[in-house]
């Protein structure tokens, strides 16, 4: 750290948001190291999967983001990075202090 005149913090989050991309994944009692070869799907698809996972419908409430952050072990940025996405698809609709709701389904996997 002293070395790259970076604070922890500032490692802390480059590493959560390379764990959320699934570039490294944290070992415990060791460390991080680059994530396996195994097929990974991205943070968006995750949450995306979690309308059909959760038999969500059209105006049900879509989970928190501190649930989510819990749920796939990832930081609230990468999250609202994920959610942002899905806003921009038009599958969720934000209201102000109500949170999110599902606007529309994703399309089925052809």
């Amino acid at each position: 750290m002293l070395t790259h005149k970076v604070s922890r913090n500032t490692i802390r989050r480059a590493l959560k948001t390379l764990e959320a991309d699934g570039m490294v994944e944290p070992v415990p009692g060791v460390g991080w190291r680059m994530a396996g070869a195994r097929e990974q799907r991205s943070l968006l698809e995750l949450l995306t999967a979690v309308i059909s996972e959760d038999s969500l419908a059209v105006g049900d409430t879509f989970p928190s983001e501190a649930t989510l952050c819990q749920r796939f072990h990832t930081s609230r940025t990468a999250v609202r990075r994920a959610l942002a996405q899905m806003e921009g698809m038009g599958l969720l609709d934000t209201v102000h202090g109500r949170g999110r709701t599902v606007r529309a389904l994703p399309a089925s996997p052809a």
